[in-house]
Formats: structure tokens, C-alpha cells, sequence
């Protein structure tokens, strides 16, 4: 919650990284431009590395890791898709309202709704682990849009919705199915 309302605060300053930085090939990029592919890099990296140790296992423990350690990286990473994945939502607000209290109200109200659920979503995962498959694509996706973004080519957001909605049909009408056929084995 604090990631995102510091990044709400900061949205003026992103708003005016507009202006070139960098020219390469031709293409001029600016801050934005420079933060989208960062963070859509991020993204492709961290979902490809998952889906990666999600079908091969853990790596096996050299014994020398530290938990302290582990909980600042994985403290790290929490930060970063938060702010990856808040970056849209924000300038979106930010161009539909003006009033910087509703927005800040409208993050603390769907961050403690995301709090309330979280345990229901972790049963309904841990119970069908082919939905976390089918969120590591979806962050795979927007990783790829944010990319696209960066270097100034334009995804329709109407085609991501489309796309992750079909998905969505789709694995909710196999979930269905394996549950009927899980029923008929009993």
C-alpha cells in the first residue's frame, strides 16, 4: 500500500519524463519509455524463471543460503511488480481524477480487499495449480505489452483483456471438468 501511494505521489514527476533521454537506431526514448521496458523486462524475466522452477522443482539448496537474505530479496521483488504492475493503473487515475485524496482512498480500499481475499485465492491455487500456470502467462503478456509500449508500439487493451479472458473461459471450464471427473473416480 505504501509502494503504491508513494508512486501515486511521484506521478507528476513520471508524467514529465516525456522528453527524450536517449536516442538508439533512431528511436527516442524517454524515462517512461525507459521505466516501461525495465519493467517489462522485469516481468518476462520473473515469469519465465518461475514457470521454469514451477515445472523443474526447486534448485537444490547449497546450504549456505540465509532466510534473512531471502526475505530481502523476496521483500525486493514484491516491490518491484508492485510498482511494474501499479505504473498503468496509476497514470490511468491520474487521468481520470484530479483529487489526489480519492485516489490515495481508492488504493487503501483495494488494497485491504486484496488482503481479505488473499487466503481464498491461495486455497483456490494451492487446489488448482494450472491457474498459477495460466498468471505466469498473463504476466509473461503484459510483460511483452509493456515492452511493446516502451518502444512505442501500441497493444490494444482491448485485445490483452480479450486474450486473458478467454484464457480465463477457458481453464475455468476445465477446472469444472476435472472436478466432474474427480467426482466420477469417488
Amino acid at each position: 500500500m505504501l509502494t503504491r501511494i508513494a508512486l501515486l505521489f511521484s506521478i507528476v514527476w513520471l508524467t514529465h519524463l516525456v522528453h527524450p533521454w536517449l536516442q538508439v537506431a533512431g528511436r527516442s526514448f524517454s524515462g517512461r519509455d525507459v521505466v516501461l521496458l525495465l519493467g517489462g523486462l522485469f516481468l518476462l524475466a520473473k515469469s519465465v524463471l518461475e514457470i521454469h522452477q514451477t515445472l523443474e522443482g526447486p534448485a537444490p539448496d547449497a546450504g549456505g543460503t540465509q532466510l534473512r537474505g531471502q526475505l530481502v530479496a523476496v521483500i525486493v521483488q514484491i516491490g518491484l511488480v508492485d510498482i511494474v504492475f501499479s505504473l498503468d493503473s496509476v497514470f490511468t487515475a491520474v487521468g481520470l481524477v484530479r483529487e489526489l485524496p480519492v485516489m490515495v482512498a481508492a488504493i487503501v480500499v483495494a488494497i485491504l480487499v486484496m488482503m481479505w481475499v488473499s487466503g481464498s485465492i491461495s486455497a483456490f491455487i494451492a487446489r488448482y495449480p494450472t491457474i498459477k500456470m495460466l498468471a505466469l502467462a498473463f504476466l509473461l503478456l503484459i510483460g511483452v505489452a509493456l515492452i511493446a509500449e516502451g518502444l512505442h508500439f501500441e497493444i490494444p487493451k482491448g485485445y490483452l483483456y480479450f486474450a486473458m479472458a478467454f484464457a480465463v473461459a477457458v481453464e475455468m471450464i476445465n477446472v469444472r471438468l476435472r472436478r466432474r471427473l474427480d467426482d466420477r473416480q469417488r
